[in-house]
């Protein structure tokens, strides 16, 4: 199918709803009680997504907010709370019945919010090519719109552009867990159910980071629907432009688990407890969140032993395995991990089986943050207990 057309199909089934109240499919996570104090009931009934947009929590005052396919409105005026007065929230979307209606409540809201005028502006436009000038915002958000785009790799781009070095996104979306094949991929009808444009997790997470974006990691990550055995899951991102500098400039880094061994963004191994020596690129994206406590600090190399109480493990049970129908996917920001079952994941590949002992210890709150988990098997499956090690290649 062409790109023009999918864009005008989704077009129009957006503009539809304005009118229609036609219920979207995606699964999202508002407080409208909470919302309704400050934003009228006619935005609150097209609040379409698949998550609300967790990177508004982070927002300071003053700070310009981007959001992609701002629909009626909601999450640009929840930013507009958020950033006071002072601060700045462009909202892009390309269906003219969503930017009026957006627009015409924005007086509202301000006077709601005690503002003398409107800090929200909606611009028509699409996300493959946006009408915002280059380092604009300091965040980015977007709610289940981007998997809409014919050509997200180029979304990715033009986000990358229109961030200011140390901004930051956080975006909900719908992927899969493996690639579609072409029956739902050219099902019109589909695009607009937040289905037939989705991609799989891996290559949308590769699609942020060759745009350049750093620390690219799984906020929040659910299972959603299945359609002929294609598991299609609810993600929210996080990730940043970088500026590349680093405040403490730390020159050694020790791995200290609960990973036996990591590969960062930038391509450096890591083995647990063996320090290794940093430039100041490396030190600055170490020090990010979901690197930071995985790491010793170190002005001169600090080696780790199992005995020392900074060492970090999550051993797996003494048992067998058993099948279940788990499979994993690592979610960022590392391009791959090893457990101490001696397993190995990439972000770069399709999910991995696993076995119910492999399933616990990425269950567990220290390895949870950097994994997704899902069940292909949908119910029980009566397999036989298997005395398993990885080298035996059934593990």
């Amino acid at each position: 199918m062409e790109s023009h057309v999918i864009t005008r199909s989704v077009n129009e089934r957006y503009a539809r709803a304005v009118t229609t109240g036609e219920e979207m499919c995606c699964p999202t996570g508002y407080n409208y009680e909470e919302l309704r104090a400050f934003i009228p009931d006619p935005v609150l009934k097209v609040s379409y997504g698949c998550g609300t947009p967790i990177g508004l929590t982070t927002v300071q005052p003053g700070e310009t907010v981007l959001d992609i396919g701002s629909g009626g409105g909601i999450d640009c005026f929840e930013a507009s709370r958020r950033v006071g007065a002072s601060g700045q929230v462009i909202g892009l979307d390309m269906t003219d019945e969503m930017l009026a209606l957006a627009q015409a409540h924005a007086p509202t809201v301000a006077s709601n919010l005690g503002y003398a005028q409107s800090n929200v502006e909606f611009r028509k436009g699409q996300a493959e090519a946006m009408p915002v000038e280059d380092a604009t915002a300091d965040l980015i958000v977007s709610n289940c719109v981007i998997n809409l785009s014919p050509d997200k790799d180029t979304v990715f781009r033009e986000m990358f552009r229109v961030l200011r070095p140390g901004g930051r996104f956080s975006i909900s979306d719908i992927v899969t867990d493996q690639p579609l094949p072409q029956y739902l991929i050219h099902d019109r009808e589909k695009w607009g159910d937040c289905l037939s444009g989705a991609l799989p997790f891996h290559q949308y997470w590769h699609g942020l980071r060759t745009a350049g974006f750093v620390n690219v990691h799984q906020v929040t990550l659910m299972p959603w629907r299945v359609i002929d055995g294609f598991h299609f899951l609810s993600v929210t991102l996080a990730g940043y432009k970088m500026t590349w500098t680093s405040p403490t400039a730390p020159q050694f880094a020790t791995l200290k688990g609960p990973f036996s061994q990591v590969r960062d963004e930038l391509g450096h191994t890591y083995q647990r407890g063996i320090p290794e020596p940093l430039d100041p690129r490396t030190a600055a994206l170490l020090q990010m969140s979901h690197y930071a406590g995985l790491f010793l600090f170190s002005k001169t190399p600090t080696p780790l032993t199992r005995d020392d109480p900074r060492w970090v493990a999550v051993w797996p049970d003494e048992a067998d395995c058993i099948w279940k129908g788990d499979f994993a996917l690592l979610t960022g920001p590392l391009l791959e991990a090893q457990d101490d079952d001696g397993h190995t994941f990439s972000g770069d590949t399709l999910p991995v089986e696993i076995c119910s002992k492999t399933r616990k210890v990425l269950d567990h709150a220290l390895y949870a943050p950097y994994f997704g988990t899902f069940n292909r098997a949908g119910g029980h499956v009566p397999t036989e207990a298997e005395t398993c090690q990885p080298s035996s290649g059934c593990c």
